[in-house]
């Protein structure tokens, strides 16, 4: 569906889209009203989007999830653990919490407010599979990341910077970028070897899904 068509694109829409369960697309309309709420208060998303957020927003987070899809299977009973850094509003990390419920979702946000917003809708959807950590990235360990997301959040230099203590040689890490990218990659492979994979996001012509694993440094 073309980017021309955000305007027009709603909750029902994006069910159909993702094909998404009628409890799941409950909890995302509940999340979406919860957000535009809170935008009267604090600045969650630019608010120049707000009339497409179902498209900006919730469609550009909920395009990861094929992704995820496509990774490596897990042993019956282990929830894959996905870390969101910068979570801010939520987008990607929660809204593929509420549409994968099987996966262990770690929502790392450092700001107080947005982490009180965080914990609301986790409250009111009754997410039991997201955990919501106010603290910087940098600082996080103890643990390892089966998966990583980021979007609008750093630089890929800083983004794997960032993200060294929770990160092994097959963690995946999928990065929404926009028309940086490129000149991003460069510049984090004067101290990065990784394995990269680019893949046009289907909201926005100008951005990408960078699809990152094996990442070591160079020195």
């Amino acid at each position: 569906m073309p980017g021309a068509d955000a305007g027009r694109f709603d909750a029902a829409q994006f069910a159909a889209r993702f094909d998404v369960s009628r409890e799941t697309l409950q909890a995302l309309e509940l999340y979406a009203e919860r957000l535009l709420t809170w935008q009267r208060r604090i600045n969650l998303i630019a608010q120049s989007t707000v009339p497409d957020a179902w498209w900006r927003h919730f469609a550009d987070s909920a395009q990861l999830v094929g992704a995820l899809s496509e990774a490596r299977e897990f042993p019956e009973g282990k929830s894959p653990i996905l870390a969101d850094i910068g979570s801010g509003a939520g987008f990607p990390g929660l809204v593929i919490a509420l549409m994968r419920p099987m996966f262990h979702v770690k929502l790392v946000e450092s700001n107080a407010k947005k982490a009180a917003f965080l914990q609301e809708i986790v409250a009111r959807t009754r997410a039991p599979n997201v955990e919501i950590l106010r603290e910087r990235a940098e600082n996080l360990g103890g643990w390892a990341a089966d998966f990583i997301t980021a979007r609008a959040c750093a630089s890929l230099d800083d983004l794997l910077k960032m993200t060294d203590t929770i990160r092994r040689l097959d963690t995946l890490c999928l990065f929404l970028k926009g028309e940086s990218a490129q000149r991003e990659l460069t510049e984090a492979r004067e101290e990065w070897k990784m394995t990269v994979d680019s893949t046009p996001s289907v909201t926005n012509p100008d951005s990408v899904i960078l699809k990152i694993s094996e990442v070591n440094r160079v020195r």
